[in-house]
Formats: C-alpha cells, structure tokens, sequence
C-alpha cells in the first residue's frame, strides 16, 4: 500500500458542505499515517508470520503455543489486508484531543496511537456515551466507507464546545441512515453503528449465565456476535489457550448469514455450529412425529438416567474365580472383584475405566503371586487366561454410544431401570421398532451416553501402542547386545551403524496414531446461544456438558418460542442447571418499521400477552399489503423490477422459485434473519409465534397473501 496520495474522502455533489477541508483536514492527515502505517504492518506482520511457519514445530506446550501464534499473526494479517483505510470506524473529540476507533489496534513507530480497538476501555466512549451522558466526548463522527473510501460521515454533538470543533450536523444519526440500507445475503457490518444499550452488554463480563432478552429488531444477533470478539479480546480467561468461545445458531442458513461478521472482528477461532453438529448422528436425525414422545425426551432427567444405564454395567461379579497363572493357583473373590471395579476416579468414561479395572486385577493378582516371572510377562499371561478376560468383559463391557440409547427404546426393562419414573404407558410410547431410527430429540441422549462412555475403541489402539513400544524396546536391546558380541570396539562401531538413515528409523520411537480431534467437544471457556429460547432441558445439557465453568451468553426471545415459554427465564435455566443467571432486556426495536410492527403485535399478543414486544424507532412509510395467494408471482416480480438491490423471501411456499435476490424459506428457518420485502404466504397455518417471527423479517415492507 503506497501513502494516500489521494482524498481518502468521495462524497458525493449533495453532500459537498461536507468536503469542507476546515470538517476533513485533520482526518485526512491522520488516514495518511494511518495508511502508511498499515504498509509498515502488513510487512513485518507477514515477515513474523513467514518466521514462526518455518521454525521448528516442536512438540508438546512448545507446538501449541507456536500453532496459537500462527493462528494470531494470521488473523491480523488478513484484517489488515481485508480492510485498508476501512479499519478506521470514526472518531472521539475530548478535551484532550482526537482518538480515532479502530477494528484492531495500531501504534505508529513514534509510539503514537493511530488507532484504538474497539474492543478496548478507552474505545467505549464511542459506543456508550449519550447526550444525558458524553462521558468525556465533545463529540463523535461514525464513517460510512465504500470502495475503501468515506462516502458519508455523521457527527454527534455532546457539549457546546463540541460546535466550535469543526463539525457538521445532519438531520438523521449514522445509525438511522444506515437502517434504510439494501440487506445482503450476508449480516451486514454494522460496528460502526452500535447503540449504547447493545454495547452495555457487549462489554458486560463473563461470569455465569448473561440472559439477553430482546424482541425482533433489537439487535440481539449483533450483540451475540461482538460480544463474542469482545470476549475474546477482553478477558483473559476465554482465550484459545483456555478453551475458546464456542458460538451456537438456530439452524444452517443463519449460520451462513452471520458467517462473515467474526472474522471482520478479527476473530477467525470461533467454532460455530447449530445443536445437530455436536452428534455425529445430527445430519442424517429427522423430527420426531409424536409431540408426546418429543416432550418426554425433552426432559433433563432423561439425560440424567444415561448415568444408571451405564452403571448397569459396571457391576462387579457376585462370585470369586480361581486363575491358573505359571503352575500357581490365585483365587479371585468378590471382594477383589469389587475393589477392582472401584478403581477408576469419578468422571472417567466408562470405556476407559476397564483399563483401570483391568491395572487394579493385575495388581491384586501380582501381590498374591509368588513366583519368579517378571510383572510384564506376568501380565501378559493374564491376558491369555479366557476365563478371567471373558468375565470382565461381561461384567464391565466396551459399549458404543447408539447401541445404549437404542437398547433404551427396544428393551422396556432396560429403559425403567434408567429412568424409574416413568410409567408404564410412557415406556411403551417410548419404545420403537428401529433401535437407531434416530431424531433430534435423541440427540442430547447420544450426547450425554458418548460423553459418559467415551471412545469404546480407544484402549485397543492404546494397548497396539505399547505392543509395538515394547516390541520396538526388544528390538533395541537385542541390536545392542549383537554389537556388543560382534566386535570389541562395539561403542564405534554402534555410532557407525546409528548414523544410517535405515538404523535410525528402525530405532525410532514408535508415534501415537493421529485421530482426528473433535473441534465441538469442549471444553469451552465460554458459550454464546442465539435463540436460545428453542433449547429444551435436555439440549441445554449437551452445551452444560462443554462448558463446567457455566459461563454463557444466553441471547432469545421468549415470544418468538415455537413449544411456548410460559415461565421466566431464571425458572427455565435453573430448572436446567445454571446455578447464577443475570437478565438483561433490549427493548428498542432498530428493523422492522412501525407500520408492520403495529400489525405483528396483537398476533403475539394473543399468544404470549406478556411478550417483550419491541418499540420501532423508524417508518418505513409502506403500510402492510394484504392480497390473495393468486398475485404470489406478480406482487414479487414487481418488487425485483423496481429494486435493483436488496433482498426479498417468499415465506411459506416452498415450491416458489423466483429472482436470485429471492429465498423462499419455510417458517422455522427464518429466525434471525432479515430481508428487504417480505411476502407471507397463508401465514394463518403457521402458529402464533411462527406468524409473528416470519411478520419481523421484514426492513422495509411486508405483503400477506391468503388463500
């Protein structure tokens, strides 16, 4: 990037007051050292990048660390590369002087700070002062870029001094401008713009459960998503060293609707996924197709009974057995059965603690055993004895994830020893005729047996392992012991022979077979739920199981509740195991204008009469339209004829194909999106709440057509 030798200004005619160099001089220099200092940067952030990839990987703490730096230095680069000039959001005038807000943090070499971050205290004035309030500011420009050039900017003023400071004052806020803008197939970026009852939140700590209760509009997906980067930036606790952030959606086309907004926060790390991505049996689970069934698996005690399913298990044997171990007789009784099986420490899967069982026979049989073989070969001959290794697989088996909740819907006794409450009407409904005819419902149950169990194929690779370890260890000592005999100066002659590749690799130290890490098993330092008011108690146990510390943000919306959400939420997350839960509400509604959330309202209302419906703080000026299903075609092929940009969605006929700034969408995938124009087809067939959340899609104008 060469110095800017050109207005990093172009405003358009109309707005030619605003090309006064008495408003633009000084921010026209500071973007000159800004931009020769991003040249500055990108070289020496990619010169430290190109150094960390070509140094030794090392291993251990050594590799982690490293992997983290890479990860670091590649993130910013490509933000500086992503961004240019654009990384500056605008600017603070105190008393003091001018501090320009930034998407990252930027020092020039005289020690200069060109650019704050955001995310940083001294960044939050930007975001939080209000006029009953200017914390410090005289006042504060927002800049709209296009093409990497200012094509607008707004200023605020605080105080009477902020007037003599070279400002200009326009009828609208940066804010309410930018509500009018075409929506994209992507979330748009919107940093620049946040309110200050957002940014309360954003910067609000980490410890327990936040609630951000917030109707259609308020924001509550953009508070979801920097609170995330600020998180992650600002306390050190939830760094990727410490877990990481984990980010969970309402279903896939949100998740690619919000998936640029992270990493133009500089934030590349964050896994995100929707609830089906934590069960490998999530891609290919259907909906279950009786409520009664679905409400029953709902239940957090349910998930709770996989810990008696596994126990049935792990019962020791009733009756002592006697092992015939090198010409010895060693008698096996209950008791040692059962100090064996008590061996493995709270909390260790089911699967691996059979090795601990396993370690904790040996051990007992070694110190009744007075013979003369070795302790490894002693054990090794325990492992041939059929009869021991066969009732200790009995007793305490490997078992897979599927296999145990299936035996729970097929064996009726098996499903009343889990969970003894149940009655017998409920265990029969419970049951089916496909063990793993799997649906979402069974997904948390999955979830809590694999987390239990564990990987029933982990000891056997662990035992191929130390085979080959110790076969490799043989292998060693018996080259050794043949040098030493074949020559008398053996020592130079073994340093010879260890200098040839071929000797070396034979001598290498055997590797752990690489497995594929699961990147969503957790833990995490932190979780992030948007529409959070959907998760039943069993899936809140899924994300309590990733996160010990309980430390979420818990974004939703109680009206917007498909199954209804009758009680608070403290009763809903107590009941599912939070143990401190703090509320916050947003209650300014920023997208959908005042003439469709007049006619969205008495829905809700209807249904939920204390729902936090949201006050619209513009007009779109476009009343609702109302129409017959029969002008479905016409009524969009007007809208894509008289927009050039934007998006619209056909909710409610899957089958409409139409412009390619046109989505059709059922009404359960279209929670946390927003569009253009909106056209709502026999909306009367979606429920209450789905009626509602499909009305608040809308930014600008909503047509209902029935049949």
């Amino acid at each position: 990037m060469n110095p800017l030798t050109t207005s990093a200004f172009d405003l358009p005619e109309r707005l030619a007051a605003k090309a006064d160099p008495a408003l633009i001089a000084e921010d026209e220099r500071h973007f000159a050292a800004v931009a020769e200092n991003l040249r500055t940067s990108i070289a020496e952030t990619s010169r430290l990048l190109n150094a960390e990839l070509k140094a030794p990987g090392g291993s251990g703490q050594a590799a982690m660390d490293r992997d983290i730096e890479v990860h670091r230095l590649g993130g910013r680069l490509r933000t500086l590369r992503r961004f240019g000039l654009d990384l500056c959001l605008g600017r603070m005038v105190t008393a003091e002087g001018i501090v320009y807000v930034g998407r990252l943090g930027l020092t020039g070499d005289d020690g200069q700070r060109l650019l704050v971050d955001w995310r940083s205290p001294a960044a939050e004035p930007f975001f939080a002062a209000t006029h009953a309030n200017p914390m410090g500011l005289l006042s504060r420009r927002r800049y709209r870029w296009h093409g990497g050039r200012v094509g607008d900017y707004w200023d605020e003023v605080f105080t009477a001094d902020g007037l003599e400071r070279g400002v200009a004052l326009d009828d609208q806020s940066a804010f309410v401008a930018s509500l009018g803008s075409n929506r994209s197939e992507r979330m748009r970026d919107v940093l620049a713009t946040i309110q200050a009852d957002q940014d309360a939140i954003i910067r609000a700590g980490s410890r327990g459960a936040l609630v951000v209760d917030g109707g259609p509009g308020t924001g509550k997906t953009v508070v979801a998503l920097h609170r995330t980067a600020h998180l992650l930036y600002a306390d050190p606790r939830l760094g990727h060293r410490r877990g990481g952030v984990l980010f969970v959606g309402p279903h896939r086309p949100y998740l690619d609707y919000v998936s640029d907004v992270l990493p133009s926060l500089g934030e590349e790390g964050v896994q995100t996924c929707v609830l089906r991505d934590l069960v490998a049996e999530g891609a290919r689970a259907g909906v279950e197709d009786d409520p009664e069934v679905a409400r029953l698996k709902s239940s957090a005690a349910l998930v709770k009974g996989i810990e008696k399913a596994v126990r049935f298990y792990e019962e020791p044997p009733a009756e002592g057995m006697t092992v015939a171990v090198d010409r010895s007789l060693l008698r096996l009784t209950a008791a040692d059965w059962a100090e064996a099986f008590d061996a493995p420490e709270p909390g260790t899967p089911h699967n691996e603690g059979r090795d601990e069982v396993w370690a904790k026979l040996v051990e007992i049989l070694w110190d009744k055993y007075d013979g003369d073989v070795p302790q490894q070969m002693f054990e090794r001959m325990l492992r041939q004895i059929e009869g021991l290794t066969s009732e200790l697989s009995r007793a305490w088996p490997l078992i897979e994830a599927a296999d145990l909740v299936g035996d729970l819907w097929t064996v009726p006794a098996y499903l009343r020893l889990a969970a003894p409450w149940l009655t017998a009407d409920e265990v029969r409904r419970l049951q089916r005729a496909d063990a793993h005819a799997w649906t979402v419902s069974d997904l948390p149950l999955l979830d809590a047996a694999r987390q239990r169990l564990g990987d029933p194929k982990a000891s056997g690779r662990r035992r191929r392992q130390e085979a080959e370890a110790a076969a490799e260890r043989e292998y060693r000592a018996q080259v050794t012991e043949n040098l030493q005999r074949s020559d008398d100066d053996w020592e130079g002659m073994l340093m010879t022979m260890l200098s040839g590749q071929d000797l070396q690799n034979s001598l290498a130290t055997p590797q752990a077979p690489v497995t594929e890490p699961d990147l969503l098993a957790g833990p995490f330092a932190h979780i992030v739920v948007d529409e959070a008011q959907e998760l039943t108690d069993a899936e809140w146990q899924m994300l309590l199981l990733r996160c010990p510390s309980r430390s979420f943000t818990i974004v939703g919306d109680r009206a917007q509740t498909r199954r209804g959400f009758t009680e608070s939420w403290q009763e809903r997350l107590e009941r599912a195991g939070f143990d401190r839960v703090t509320m916050t509400s947003l209650s300014v509604n920023y997208r959908t204008p005042q003439e469709i959330m007049t006619e969205a309202e008495p829905v809700i209302r209807a249904a939920l009469p204390d729902a936090n419906v949201p006050t619209s703080v513009r007009s779109s000026g476009l009343p609702v339209r109302y129409g017959t299903v029969r002008e479905l075609e016409s009524v969009v092929a007007a809208w894509v004829a008289e927009s050039d940009e934007g998006t619209a969605c056909v909710i409610g006929a899957p089958s409409f194909a139409g412009d390619a700034r046109v989505r059709s969408l059922s009404p359960d995938l279209v929670k946390g999106l927003e569009f253009d124009f909106v056209v709502l087809v026999d909306p009367e067939r979606f429920g209450a709440v789905d009626h509602y959340v499909a009305m608040t899609r809308a930014t600008r104008q909503l047509v209902v057509l029935s049949s």
